[in-house]
């Protein structure tokens, strides 16, 4: 797990190494063990190295192989790559390490652009071909790794996050008006290719890039998940076994691969406990597991404790639990911005931002539940699309968007008016073909695409600030891949993630499994009032926030007037929402992501 980045000149002239140093500044907190740089002729690869498998100098990075004319810029974990290195020793490749790194070299001299169908895991890497002069990008199936970049009529580049990207000076940072509009409709997700910032670009999930200095260029999407059910229909017993024996392979799979100790990010809900369960019907012992706790609102509680504590005691974990003040998370939420690629308004960046903080200085890598929740139908909003009818973007948008088209031309100045981006977005991707019901469409367009830029991205930035990293065995692709044949009733019945429920039922706490579904609440983000009003009210009402107008002040002051009687579908500030929005425009557009540069 690292930080890559990398220039491609597209006008005969050679990298910038300065420009390449600013950007690995601003990469450093993703991979604190190690910086590496290496050059050829138009092309620039860096490195910074969080050192998980192989912890030898071997296998730092960029990694050349000389031999075969490549060098490697890689980030993420395979968690195959023993097979795979078997299988290429047998075909006659010499190694010179012994992790995952070599090992995606290799295949890449094997199979081509066609080695990511060979890999299981996460990663986003780049290879330069010496010998074809050519630079082929890649990302994994789910986009459990990020992977951005620009481009100008000098320059290629690319980086793990945006940060890096705007330590150059001719970078587009003017509004991407399609980006805008899902930023505040779609929960702050904007599917690839796009970002907020016109000139920064996401690779998509599942796809490869290749250019060349000539300024060539040519994509491939890999992978294409479907949602049909099998030909030979299956027993619920039978699903539930299935399920079983590829969440335990998923499961293991990510402990296996690592040459540091494993821990969990515990949060008592279902998902993570399962994660506990499993590790532990696998043999572990000495697990190490962590959770974090927020102060209460009347509303609403901060903390999951009672029911992670439960699951801490029945598998003797070794557990560490936190307890954040409200003063202390207001005091970090500026520097938490700072590490967040795009804008993300989920509660739980600062709770992910601040536990692995902590966890960061007991264990490198973690084991974390994102995915359960989409894979396998686990929220309030499922069931509600399945069972209302009309056209399938109203069922969707009745439910998950965060405001309608209407209040979104009320939200921002008429500058930023124009037609419905997100509603022919999802149109376009819920129609796609190989979705058996409506609700195979939904969890699809879910798994593939919101899920990347919400909860997935917000725990790798937010993990990876303080070099943890996070492995999230729900979204192993080949579990997806079985998950989406399940019939939606083993999904949203018993109220959401029926299946999981079943494998759970005597392996945890009748407590975890039966509770209403929680979340990772920071409730101040949610109910806002006190310290976080002012906080709010300060952003919104700043002289650059002015100047920008972005926002419609006559929205923002009914906003101010009445924070809480704001909210949406999913139950999240609009306050929030806008004060987030602006302060990542400040933080990390305006001042050149500064703060970025160093780690506290």
């Amino acid at each position: 797990m690292c930080g890559i980045g990398g220039e491609l000149r597209l006008d005969g002239g050679e990298p910038d190494a300065a420009l390449m140093g600013r950007m690995l500044r601003r990469l450093a907190r993703r991979g604190p063990d190690h910086e590496g740089t290496w050059s050829d002729g138009p092309l620039l690869l860096g490195h910074r190295r969080l050192a998980v498998i192989d912890l030898s100098e071997r296998s730092n990075q960029p990694m050349v192989d000389p031999e075969l004319g490549l060098a490697l810029a890689f980030n993420g974990a395979i968690y195959n790559y023993r097979e795979l290195r078997c299988e290429l020793l047998a075909k006659g490749y010499r190694f010179f390490s012994e992790g995952d790194t070599e090992v995606i070299l290799k295949a890449y001299a094997e199979w081509g652009e066609s080695c990511v169908e060979h890999l299981i895991g996460m990663f986003a890497f780049a290879i330069w071909n010496l010998r074809e002069r050519t630079l082929f990008l890649a990302r994994d199936r789910l986009g459990i790794k990020p992977l951005y970049y620009s481009r100008t009529p000098r320059a290629f580049r690319f980086a793990s996050n945006s940060q890096a990207l705007l330590a150059a000076p001719d970078v587009e940072v003017s509004l991407d008006p399609v980006a805008l509009h899902q930023q505040l409709t779609l929960h702050a997700v904007v599917p690839a290719p796009r970002t907020i910032l016109q000139g920064i670009r996401k690779l998509a999930p599942a796809t490869t890039l290749t250019l060349t200095p000539d300024g060539g260029e040519r994509s491939r999407v890999y992978w294409r998940l479907k949602a049909l059910r099998p030909a030979e229909p299956r027993s619920e017993a039978e699903w539930t076994e299935a399920v079983h024996a590829a969440l335990r392979l998923a499961v293991r799979r990510r402990l296996d691969v690592a040459d540091v100790p494993v821990g969990v990010l515990l949060s008592g809900g279902l998902d993570s406990s399962l994660l506990v369960a499993l590790l532990a019907e696998s043999g572990v012992r000495d697990l190490r597991t962590f959770s974090v706790g927020f102060e209460d609102q009347p509303e609403e509680k901060g903390s999951e404790f009672e029911y992670s504590d439960q699951v801490a005691a029945r598998y003797q974990t070794r557990h560490q639990q936190y307890r954040i003040p409200n003063d202390h998370v207001l005091e970090r939420l500026p520097e938490v911005v700072t590490c967040m690629a795009e804008p993300m308004v989920g509660q739980d960046a600062v709770a992910f931002f601040l536990l692995a903080e902590q966890v960061s200085q007991a264990v490198k890598v973690v084991q974390s539940g994102q995915g359960a929740d989409e894979v396998f139908g686990g929220y309030f909003w499922y069931p509600r699309m399945a069972a209302e009818s009309g056209g399938a973007v109203d069922r969707f948008r009745h439910h998950y968007f965060d405001r309608d088209h209407a209040e979104f031309l009320d939200t921002v100045a008429p500058a930023w008016h124009g037609p419905d981006h997100t509603a022919a977005f999802v149109a376009e991707r819920l129609a796609e073909p190989d979705a058996e019901e409506y609700l195979d469409q939904v969890l699809r367009l879910d798994v593939t695409t919101l899920i990347v830029d919400d909860p997935v991205k917000r725990v790798d930035n937010m993990t990876m600030a303080w070099g943890l990293e996070a492995r999230v065995p729900f979204l192993d692709h080949q579990l997806v891949e079985l998950a989406m044949q399940l019939p939606p009733a083993l999904k949203i019945g018993g109220d959401g993630k029926y299946v999981l429920k079943k494998i759970a039922r005597g392996l945890l706490p009748d407590a975890v499994i039966d509770r209403p579904k929680g979340y990772f609440p920071v409730p101040a983000l949610k109910f806002v009032r006190g310290p976080f009003l002012d906080f709010m009210r300060d952003i919104v009402n700043s002289r650059a926030c002015r100047d920008r107008g972005l926002f419609q002040r006559t929205y923002l002051e009914r906003l101010l007037a009445e924070p809480e009687a704001h909210l949406t579908r999913l139950q999240g500030s609009k306050l929030w929402h806008a004060a987030l929005l602006e302060l990542w425009l400040q933080t990390n557009v305006d001042t050149g992501a500064s703060l970025q540069e160093t780690r506290p």
